[in-house]
């Protein structure tokens, strides 16, 4: 349980080196590139498992495809969510927004925000749906 709840922590920690100033971070960097960044910088820290949580966390996943049909400033190859751990911070990350955090998603919103980029995604988020989903 220590390890999910450091890397949901951390997952989002290359923000600070990209340049999204809605979120007030001011560097330099494209903020697609914020998962590859902090994993990065995890694994310069000797945390290799919460550095792949990073790197695979975008979307619902991106694919080496998505990569290089996007033209994407990023290694081309697949940042898929793998380990039980790395699918549970991904599927949870898609119900908030950086810009709205105090505001959960509903799974309409969330899977809405993720059709944006192609159907794959989509089903991916919904297979861990099914896995990780709870009764209210």
């Amino acid at each position: 349980m220590k390890f999910i709840e450091e890397a949901a922590m951390l997952h989002d920690i290359g923000i600070i080196r990209c340049n999204a100033p809605g979120i007030y971070c001011h560097g330099t960097e494209p903020y697609i590139c914020h998962g590859r960044i902090g994993a990065e910088m995890l694994r310069a820290e000797g945390l290799p498992r919460h550095a792949r949580v990073c790197e695979r966390h975008t979307g619902a996943g991106l694919t080496r495809g998505d990569i290089v049909s996007q033209q994407l400033p990023l290694p081309q190859q697949d940042f898929l969510p793998e380990t039980m751990e790395e699918k549970l911070v991904c599927y949870a990350d898609k119900f908030f927004s950086k810009s709205r955090p105090d505001e959960e998603k509903t799974l309409e919103q969330a899977v809405r925000s993720l059709s944006k980029f192609g159907d794959e995604g989509v089903s991916r988020f919904m297979e861990w749906h099914e896995m990780f989903k709870t009764e209210d």
